[in-house]
């Protein structure tokens, strides 16, 4: 009886999705545009943090968007309202993007001409982490009612993201949430990971986001 060959697909597939994740960052570096991949949970606020930072974004930047969901443009139609080029993307059940799924909505985007693409992911903690998408950062959102000890169990997220934003502080008086415990939670993980608490609703901490922001993008520029 011949040997057994057992093939490991997830390897492959990793493998062959950071070369392309590579390429992509590249590509997108020598038309002088920066990607930025923005991953959290359902309901955390990524749709509304994005709105509140695209006015301040749009000021030393052109930007444009990417929205991933399953289905449903609910998302694209709310940062469309903010005056910038948006497209939805839709992952067919899938809960993450690749590459390559990113390559084609930067082609059909056209980046020409545009310094600042933001992706916002699927909403899921686990899968988007795990794939490189070409981006040249990647920025998760916590919200306050999620819980401080997300960062111990979803340790890729924290692993593998620059920026942390910790979305409704406005709510902190009512929740059990622990911002030092956040911290030395998410430090385990990530030591050099910014934190930055926020709020959408009441626009607290934005315009220090948007400085990161800003910054990671000019820097890269130079």
């Amino acid at each position: 009886m011949d040997e057994l060959k057992i093939i490991e697909l997830r390897e492959s597939i990793f493998e062959d999705n950071n070369a392309d994740a590579e390429l992509l960052r590249r590509e997108l570096t020598e038309k002088g545009t920066f990607f930025i991949n923005l991953m959290s949970a359902p309901g955390s606020g990524k749709t509304s943090t994005l709105r509140a930072l695209i006015p301040l974004l749009k000021e030393k930047f052109t930007v444009a968007v990417m929205e991933a969901d399953i289905d449903s443009s609910v998302d694209a139609e709310a940062i469309a309202e903010t005056g910038v080029k948006c497209i939805q993307l839709h992952t067919g059940g899938m809960c993450h993007l690749d590459a390559d799924m990113c390559r084609q909505g930067l082609r059909e985007l056209d980046c020409d001409g545009l310094d600042l693409v933001i992706l916002e992911n699927v909403g899921n903690l686990v899968c988007p982490a795990e794939f490189d998408t070409g981006a040249h950062l990647n920025m998760t959102i916590l919200s306050v009612p999620e819980g401080h000890d997300k960062p111990l169990k979803y340790p890729l997220m924290y692993e593998s993201c620059s920026i942390l934003a910790v979305n409704k502080t406005d709510v902190l008086p009512w929740f059990d949430f622990d911002m030092d415990k956040l911290r030395d939670y998410a430090a385990m993980r990530n030591p050099d990971i910014e934190i930055i608490p926020v709020s959408a609703k009441t626009g607290d901490g934005i315009a220090e986001l948007a400085e990161r922001i800003i910054g990671r993008v000019s820097g890269h520029s130079k």
